[in-house]
């Protein structure tokens, strides 16, 4: 049985936790729309770990209630320096409604998973309250609603252009991406007895300050003008070519400053930092974590999110893929920040000490699975890099995409006694492992991973994500032709036929993207069927702030060419592209016939509804020779 640990290996919740402490004022207070889970997964327990680390106190009020007296704010008091605001882990109008804007009934992140425990905008609504119960208290927001929502955006929900969050919610600074290193610096310059207003030149922080007010010198950085948020919301072309200039200053080692009028103010936002090196990120991820819930939910039931990623490694952060709709480079940025083989394995240890580990480690991952340690091969060049992806039309010639790193940590993990299994249960870039496509496999780096992956870390099956079958909208998507993803699916058949295994390849698909016609979506029915599958798991686009694909959908047009694309917009249209999807089931089969009989696409409503209907998932129309061969001589042994 496990021994209880002290309240106090917890970062506090309560006034009493404080008192246990010996705490009288505390130094900060960190607001959270998330139930706090004590594991460097969750954005609030590694800022507050990051403040503890920096010798200040900290406590946290999560899940507070925002339509009672306000009791939940007050509990703490003033504390000695700042509030800090995150909305969670998720932007909370994703966490509250689909893609249909119909609200969820679960939340992931409150135990019991119980929805109805943040409001809409959270970010914005507990910065309010704040401001109005402690005027003369400085507020920081973070975390990813913050960080996206940072200039104006197109919100989906209210289907209109928003000025930057810090304009609605009157926050005084805004730390925008992965905030470790802001962070930690803020804090050293606030123990110097540096007034919190005068934390305007540190890097990845945004805020307003009067038209008329000289910007913050820095010789080191130049300045870029966006089109001000009222010039935005008269023209949608201006409003694209906004973004371009984000995301690409975003994406840089040397960044210039943005700035942006809105109303009689001027937002100004920093350069971010340059990605975290390995020293950096372990200190993030080593701190004293309880890796569990706090002990005050135990009666309200399971933390679904937590139970998730209970026994899960997390690799490293970023993503260099860059596609269209995902935010995950925008916050986290493009270049890969990876830890030490050391810490990763001092994580993986103290998961086999868990009480109801039983052998089995969830995910050895990461944003995207096998992206560990990939970097380019000379940082000069990716120093003066401004592309927004570096596998998007092409592999980057000065990327280096070794998959070995990964393959010998997984070897390590794997001779672990305790572990019987660890899974790769993060979604897999399969194009990095197409040799047609990646060229770099000289040494046979791919083959040895992924023979690696399907032979030791697949739990049943594995997850890809195509996205689509048609090159236009991939093109738009920033992903690479079908056609990989073909050949991915053959080495993979044929490396599961070689080893006896039967685990099925599970491949993602989104409906109604920027640039998708539902004659593309007829199109994606036939190849997978085709293929041999029966999709069950699919995701209609939602426009989320800070993507290309949001842009498009919002203006009409792609940001960097300000080309002209179609996207369907209204709920029955959406709900229609969906229907190829699962064009097995008769609800749908009247729409496909009379839908491809306008476009003049009898021979695709054949493939779909002819007699080869109602294929099982994962069946293939045709034994591959190869694999019928192979099974021939398995049944003479």
């Amino acid at each position: 049985m496990q021994e209880q640990r002290p309240i106090t290996d917890w970062l506090p919740l309560t006034k009493k936790e404080l008192t246990k402490r010996g705490i009288d004022q505390v130094d900060v207070v960190l607001v959270s729309g998330d139930a706090y889970v004590d594991h460097p997964a969750f954005g609030t327990a590694v800022i507050g770990r990051i403040i503890e680390d920096e010798g200040f106190t900290v406590a946290i009020i999560a899940q507070p209630n925002w339509q009672d007296d306000l009791r939940d704010f007050k509990k703490f008091g003033t504390p000695r320096y700042f509030f800090g605001v995150t909305a969670g882990c998720m932007d909370s109008m994703v966490n509250h409604y689909t893609a249909n804007k119909r609200l969820r009934s679960t939340d992931a992140y409150t135990p019991g998973g119980v929805s109805g425990f943040r409001p809409d905008y959270a970010t914005r609504e507990y910065t309010k309250i704040l401001k109005d119960l402690y005027p003369d208290v400085p507020v920081m927001i973070g975390g990813i609603e913050a960080s996206l929502r940072r200039v104006t955006h197109y919100d989906y929900w209210s289907d209109k252009l928003m000025p930057s969050i810090l304009v609605d919610s009157g926050a005084d600074i805004l730390v925008y991406g992965m905030g470790d290193q802001p962070l930690r610096e803020m804090l050293r310059l606030l123990k110097k007895d540096v007034p919190f207003e005068n934390l305007h030149t540190i890097k990845q922080v945004a805020f307003l300050q009067d038209k008329a007010s000289p910007l913050p010198k820095n010789k080191q950085w130049e300045t870029v003008e966006m089109a001000s948020h009222e010039v935005c919301l008269e023209d949608k072309i201006k409003y694209a070519a906004n973004f371009k200039i984000v995301e690409v200053e975003s994406n840089k080692w040397k960044a210039n400053r943005i700035i942006q009028d809105v109303g009689d103010k001027r937002l100004v936002i920093n350069p971010p930092y340059k990605t975290m090196d390995e020293k950096e990120i372990d200190g993030s991820f080593d701190l004293p974590y309880t890796r569990e819930p706090h002990p005050k939910y135990k009666k309200r039931g399971a933390i679904p999110a937590y139970d998730m990623i209970k026994f899960s490694v997390n690799m490293h952060r970023g993503c260099f893929g860059g596609c269209s709709f995902c935010t995950i480079s925008a916050h986290q940025g493009k270049f890969i920040a990876s830890r030490s083989e050391k810490s990763i394995l001092s994580e993986v240890d103290q998961i086999t000490k868990h009480p109801e580990f039983k052998g089995y480690i969830s995910d050895l991952g990461g944003p995207s699975a096998n992206m560990y340690r990939m970097k380019g091969k000379d940082e000069a060049i990716c120093e003066r890099c401004t592309s927004p992806s570096c596998i998007h039309p092409v592999i980057c010639s000065n990327l280096d995409t070794s998959h070995k790193p990964m393959t010998e940590l997984y070897r390590k993990v794997d001779a672990l006694p305790e572990v019987k299994k660890a899974f790769v249960g993060s979604g897999i870039r399969y194009d990095l492992l197409v040799d047609d496509f990646n060229k770099n496999n000289s040494d046979g780096n791919h083959d040895e991973y992924i023979e690696q992956v399907v032979t030791r870390h697949v739990s049943g099956r594995l997850k890809v994500a195509p996205e689509h079958t048609s090159d236009a909208t991939l093109k738009v998507m920033r992903k690479p032709s079908f056609k990989y993803f073909h050949k991915f699916k053959e080495k993979y058949d044929e490396i599961s036929a070689r080893n006896g295994l039967n685990q099925q390849l599970i491949p993602y698909f989104i409906s109604s993207h920027p640039g998708c016609e539902n004659e593309d979506m007829a199109n994606l029915a036939v190849e997978t069927k085709d293929m041999g599958f029966q999709l069950e798991q699919v995701q209609d686009f939602t426009p989320t702030p800070m993507t290309v694909a949001t842009v498009i959908y919002y203006s009409g047009v792609h940001p960097y060419t300000l080309k002209p694309y179609n996207t369907v917009k209204e709920k029955e249209a959406k709900l229609n592209q969906r229907r190829f999807f699962f064009w097995y089931k008769k609800e749908n089969h009247s729409f496909i016939r009379n839908t491809l009989k306008k476009a003049n696409r009898d021979d695709l409503t054949e493939k779909l509804l002819g007699e080869n209907n109602g294929q099982r998932s994962g069946q293939q129309k045709e034994m591959p020779k190869w694999l019928a061969e192979k099974r021939k001589k398995g049944r003479k042994r």
